[in-house]
């Protein structure tokens, strides 16, 4: 089952990077999305040089959180944008119109046709279930997978998912299910145990 799009912990720590080239060997991550808020973009930098490698070995996409401008340094590295950030890289969005990249689009099915129309690789709905990973402002409900599905593009599913209920998303309509919290801070097993409870 390759359909995790993998979100990587806030810091990025040698737990992290221990596992890493372990959890990419399981060939169940399709994308790893690197989500550092706290990180300067010249340390951020360094991780990514660091880990694209890993990425490129396994033939995983590595997606950067936010910055637009980080991922077009690189070559085979996408970027993620959340509504507030879109304007902002705007113009990385005129300049780069085939590089990789997504959105985030809560719960509206208007705010993925905007998306698409900006031609973006994917579109990504949640939060589907509650999550300690970030605060919740919106809540999507498995209804908008069914009906994104007509949008025919690339669907990310996100938020609270875990090995419990992961698998009615991928019924719905999602293409991909987005886990973070579930692996790299789970309390009973390990990142790569946590991640192979996904079947």
């Amino acid at each position: 089952m390759r359909k995790i799009y993998l979100i990587s912990p806030n810091k990025l720590d040698e737990e992290f990077y221990s596992f890493l080239p372990k959890i990419l060997a399981t060939k169940k991550v399709k994308y790893l999305q690197l989500r550092c808020k706290n990180y300067s973009k010249k340390i951020l930098v360094k991780h990514i040089q660091k880990i694209l490698p890993i990425t490129q070995k396994y033939k995983i996409r590595l997606i950067i959180n936010d910055y637009a401008d980080i991922a077009s340094k690189f070559r085979n590295v996408g970027f993620h944008l959340g509504q507030n950030d879109l304007v902002k890289n705007k113009t990385y969005l005129n300049l780069y119109k085939k590089k990789f990249f997504g959105v985030t689009c809560h719960n509206s099915l208007n705010l993925a046709k905007e998306a698409i129309l900006l031609n973006s690789s994917y579109v990504a709905f949640g939060a589907f279930f509650p999550s300690n990973t970030k605060k919740i402002k919106f809540v999507a409900t498995k209804n908008i997978l069914q009906k994104a599905k007509k949008l025919k593009t690339v669907i990310i599913a996100i938020g609270g998912i875990t090995n419990r209920n992961y698998k009615n998303l991928l019924v719905c309509g999602a293409n991909y299910i987005a886990i973070s919290g579930f692996v790299w801070k789970n309390k009973e097993f390990n990142p790569l145990q946590a991640l192979k409870l996904f079947k």
